[in-house]
């Protein structure tokens, strides 16, 4: 590994001259993690979860000994200083930090642009949260791996829930941040939904710039509009505003609203997001999961997290434990499987290539194109006054596998291809409440 990366020609020579001890690595006193996140500006909304949740998590797997009697240690790079400061730290705390793995990114621009600096660092990166479907369809990694599904998934599953539940909607908007992610994201939905619904009419298609503070403007459009349906793939702070704005001018109760992103909205958004409206979670995401919420390690977790940050878990939170419990898996996978007290980098690659692990939600499995397989979690807000804020019903999970574009393949070119039949095709679990 690269505790001492530099002396790696001469670690070669031993093991070369030592076949029975081929391949194993020095038993480090700690293993050394970095991980990028937003830890200021509007995107620390998911940032800073993530950074408690993962502190938490590695505090927990050192207080049960660690990986092999080895402790973890975490160190964060703000991913809100800026691609260049970004791209810089993340070399430095590879070349002269220590770090022997990487967890990088929430930026689906961040991603495209450490994947290959991870490749060239030979630096193993488990890309913990960013959604952009193109890292794997357009490259290949033998050192960057995703714990967590992309955004092709994410939004097959709001499709299929909306054709589900609302199947009669002839009309839809949407309201999107004006940046990669809002035109990937209404891409892949679009192009899903005329796929299936082929009489679907879109009246409007609103881009506002990223960080906008004010949303009259489409907001007064939509009320002349009245479209049955208003997307917004939105995300923090503008999320929020957007809603708000909506919901006091009444908006929300004559066209519904599809929110792929609102699970990490819903504590913040309180009392604005009334019933009705259908909510994604980027996965099988909730602090009320419907398969977990009763088993004890599970609660333990919602309770720590809680009690350090007064919060509930979002979205992030469930990708920082996936990222870890696949950290954790590969190392032990790689110790058992080898027979060695510490694996050297090829075997931690190995014991990646396939992994199956578990973090706070469903297990998830690395296929062979080193993407996740991510089950994913869809449902309708409910003001039920249990919480100060909305939570979700009739929540449905679908089979993440099914709604992942087969390897090789282009996401759009794939979903385009898909039709009406698709909805009822894709395995799907139903929970009332």
């Amino acid at each position: 590994m690269k505790n001492l990366f530099v002396t790696r020609v001469a670690a070669a020579m031993v093991a070369a001259a030592l076949p029975l001890a081929a391949g194993a690595a020095d038993k480090p006193e700690s293993l050394k993690i970095g991980m990028t996140a937003f830890l200021t500006g509007p995107a620390s909304v998911f940032g800073v979860p993530a950074r408690d949740a993962a502190e938490i998590l590695v505090e927990n797997i050192n207080a049960a000994g660690g990986i092999n009697g080895v402790p973890l240690d975490i160190s964060f790079i703000d991913e809100g200083a800026g691609a260049e400061a970004l791209t810089s730290e993340y070399r430095r705390m590879v070349e002269s930090g220590g770090a022997e793995v990487m967890l990088a990114a929430i930026s689906s621009g961040n991603c495209q642009t450490l994947a290959p600096l991870a490749e060239d660092l030979q630096v193993p990166n488990l890309m913990w949260d960013c959604g952009t479907q193109r890292i794997f369809e357009e490259n290949d990694y033998k050192y960057v791996f995703r714990t967590q599904a992309n955004a092709t998934p994410e939004m097959l599953a709001t499709v299929l829930y909306l054709l589900k539940t609302k199947p009669d909607f002839k009309t839809i908007a949407v309201v999107n941040q004006d940046y990669a992610w809002g035109r990937d994201s209404w891409d892949i939905f679009i192009t899903a939904l005329k796929a299936m619904k082929p009489d679907v009419e879109v009246v409007a298609e609103f881009f506002p710039k990223f960080g906008s503070p004010d949303f009259s403007t489409e907001i007064s459009r939509l009320q002349a509009l009245q479209p049955d349906v208003i997307l917004s793939t939105s995300w923090g702070g503008d999320l929020d505003t957007f809603v708000q704005q909506a919901s006091q001018r009444g908006l929300m109760n004559t066209s519904t609203f599809v929110l792929p992103l609102a699970e990490s909205s819903l504590e913040r958004l309180g009392a604005a997001l009334p019933d009705g409206h259908i909510i994604g979670a980027r996965g099988d995401h909730y602090f009320l999961h419907p398969e977990r919420r009763n088993d004890e390690d599970f609660k333990a977790f919602m309770a720590q997290y809680e009690e350090k940050t007064g919060d509930v878990s979002v979205y992030p939170v469930f990708h920082a434990s996936q990222a870890i419990a696949a950290l954790k898996a590969a190392y032990e996978k790689a110790i058992a499987d080898n027979s060695v007290d510490w694996p050297s980098e090829d075997q931690l690659l190995a014991a990646l290539e396939g992994l199956t692990f578990q973090g706070l939600g469903r297990p998830i499995t690395l296929r062979e194109d080193n993407q996740g397989i991510e089950d994913q979690l869809m449902g309708t807000s409910v003001q039920t006054g249990e919480y100060p804020f909305a939570t979700m019903q009739n929540i449905m999970i679908f089979d993440g596998d099914e709604l992942t574009t087969p390897v090789g393949q282009n996401s759009i070119e794939w979903v385009g291809a898909l039709d009406a039949g698709f909805v009822d095709s894709v395995t799907v679990d139903t929970f009332e409440n």
